[in-house]
């Protein structure tokens, strides 16, 4: 079966309008983070995608547009930067926290206890004042 009346891309041709190498694009095929091949074969019995799809199916990877993520997705996201800031901000307590310690004599392994760490990272918190 051949493919006729639409442009249609090798997934070599795919990869390159993406950015990327042609395994990259068969995987994302594979994982359906990109649109399906058409059906049938071109004269050299290769795959063939709608080129059209290709260009505006929303695309997944590092620096990519987030456009096809629904809003829970997008919630979801934003959920996550909250919490990472959070964490950030916790770890530089329990840094002072732990320098407070020192400065009154706690010994280093009650102080990594308490802080859920272990004695090598509060050695490394106390190493960079």
């Amino acid at each position: 079966m051949t493919i006729t009346g639409t442009e249609t891309w090798t997934s070599h041709e795919c990869a390159e309008a993406w950015g990327v190498k042609t395994p990259t694009w068969l995987g994302y095929v594979a994982r359906g983070q990109a649109p399906q091949p058409l059906p049938g074969y071109d004269e050299k019995h290769r795959r063939r995608w709608d080129a059209e799809a290709v260009r505006t199916f929303p695309r997944p990877g590092v620096g990519k547009t987030r456009a096809g993520a629904g809003p829970e997705a997008t919630a979801l996201l934003e959920e996550m930067t909250e919490i990472a800031a959070r964490i950030d901000e916790l770890r530089a307590r329990q840094r002072e926290l732990a320098q407070t310690g020192k400065a009154r004599g706690v010994e280093i392994r009650a102080m990594a206890k308490a802080l859920g760490v272990s004695p090598q990272t509060v050695y490394g918190w106390l190493d960079d004042e």
